[in-house]
């Protein structure tokens, strides 16, 4: 029997919608194609577990299942559902008329439950966008995906209670929430704020100048000055995050996998603050298959990067303006950047810096 199941696949920050197509029938082999990547191909053995724990038996039968479109590539543990419940459906142990109606996503365990992925939001997006009914999907990303209306959104703990579910029976309730009550609710709640700061009157006035009207900035001091301090307290002075600004964040921060259980938007601008040995490309993520790297975490915030050295600088260059960036050559992805970066340096430009400007440069730093 052919049944088919719904799933998605994250590219770049939006998804594609992925056909699970299953076929069973006589004989003892499984075939899984598609070009799914070793994640993918392992769902075997975990599905075959997290059946037995939860009272079902796995087909002994010639499986065929097919991962459409197969030219893009499938990565991950998150397919383990789809996979799982289009393989009973086409053993026909379930009802499969449903599962047109529904994308389902999660990773199994071994004892059938499901374990939080990544990208649920652009993946809730795209669900809505294909028309699809609802979307299910392990219960640690429900709220994040509930952020999208016109579309029903179940939580699941295990396979058991989305295979009860697609028999008719009501183990699973749709999450709502109300995206704008939580998005002014939690705008003011910062671990830290501006205000704490005391002293420094000449470097909080350019911080304001700075966040005020969307510059860059650099802090010149020896350590323990209070530059980090300062900078981490500068999205606390920024102006609040539109609607708009907050979905775009969220999206980037779901499919880097930085959104916490249990949390729904990003409604405070991020600030980022990675290592000062980082390398250039995993500042700016991209790749083959692009992902999001601190650049990105960045966007709609604040980039803070300590002893920016000139070469990552540089790379910084094009991003952080106000056009588009293309950081993957052999599958295009496009990015939109909208932050500042900020940055710290324990020295002053040397005495034999050519730049003709060297002394403007070291007056302003002191004064600042």
């Amino acid at each position: 029997m052919l049944v088919k199941s719904y799933a998605a696949a994250v590219q770049g920050i939006s998804a594609t919608v992925v056909t699970v197509e299953v076929n069973c029938s006589k004989g003892i082999q499984f075939f899984l194609v598609g070009l799914p990547d070793v994640a993918v191909r392992e769902s075997h053995e975990r599905i075959i577990s997290a059946l037995q724990v939860c009272g079902y038996k796995f087909p002994r039968n010639r499986i065929v299942i097919n991962m459409a479109p197969a030219d893009i590539r499938k990565e991950g543990s998150s397919y383990d559902l789809p996979l799982a419940i289009g393989i009973l459906a086409a053993a026909e142990q379930i009802d499969s008329s449903n599962l047109s109606k529904f994308v389902l996503m999660g990773e199994l365990s071994m004892d059938g439950s499901l374990q939080p992925i990544k990208g649920a939001l652009p993946i809730a997006i795209k669900a809505r966008e294909e028309g699809f009914k609802g979307f299910i999907l392990p219960k640690q990303n429900v709220c994040e995906a509930a952020v999208v209306n016109d579309l029903e959104v179940y939580g699941a703990s295990n396979i058991k209670e989305v295979l009860e579910f697609m028999e008719g029976k009501p183990t699973l309730r749709p999450t709502v929430i109300d995206t704008r009550k939580e998005f002014y609710d939690r705008q003011q709640l910062f671990d830290c704020d501006f205000s704490d700061v005391r002293g420094q009157e000449n470097v909080k006035r350019a911080m304001e100048v700075a966040a005020a009207g969307g510059h860059n900035l650099i802090m010149v001091g020896p350590p323990g000055s209070g530059k980090s301090m300062l900078a981490k307290r500068l999205p606390t002075i920024l102006p609040p995050f539109t609607l708009h600004e907050s979905l775009e964040t969220t999206k980037i921060h779901s499919v880097a996998g930085k959104i916490g259980g249990g949390a729904s938007l990003m409604v405070q601008r991020p600030f980022r603050s990675p290592h000062h040995t980082i390398s250039n490309v995993a500042m700016v993520g991209g790749g083959t298959f692009p992902q999001p790297g601190p650049f990105h975490g960045g966007i709609s915030g604040r980039l803070y990067a300590c002893g920016l050295h000139e070469s990552l600088s540089l790379r910084l260059l094009q991003p952080s303006g106000p056009s588009l960036s293309l950081f993957s050559r052999s599958r295009p992805e496009i990015y939109e950047p909208h932050f500042r970066p900020i940055t710290r340096s324990y020295r002053y430009p040397d005495r034999d810096c050519p730049c003709p400007f060297r002394e403007d440069f070291r007056a302003t730093a002191l004064r600042v």
